[in-house]
């Protein structure tokens, strides 16, 4: 499967911004898909991951009540709203898919190549 993201750009505090993650090759559907990013200088950290199937969602703390997961059946898409970003939340997005449903990125197998999200103060 192939994972594309989008939706990333420049945005002041406070704003927000909607990063979508396509599939290709296949779909979703027995699949949960994460969010993680990557600040400059700093490890990867997982986001968001919701179950495809069930549509659990798992929220990493630093993101909860400001971020929103969701998917869209039909168009094989996973969406991460972000309201009221931060500059701290300045960093590469990267979606990928998982047969269970993890905040650890060893979990993932197929990841995109990621789109840049940067929070000016």
């Amino acid at each position: 499967v192939q994972l594309q993201a989008s939706g990333g750009g420049l945005v002041q505090a406070g704003g927000s911004l909607r990063l979508s993650c396509a599939a290709s090759g296949r779909t979703f559907s027995s699949y949960s898909v994460g969010w993680f990013r990557q600040a400059p200088g700093k490890e990867r950290e997982f986001v968001a991951a919701i179950n495809w199937s069930t549509g659990n969602t798992y929220y990493a703390d630093s993101v909860k009540g400001r971020f929103t997961i969701s998917r869209d059946n039909a168009k094989n898409t996973v969406y991460l709203q972000m309201n009221r970003l931060k500059p701290e939340d300045t960093a590469v997005y990267y979606c990928a898919t998982s047969t269970v449903l993890a905040y650890t990125e060893y979990a993932y197998e197929y990841w995109g190549q990621g789109t840049l999200v940067t929070v000016s103060s």
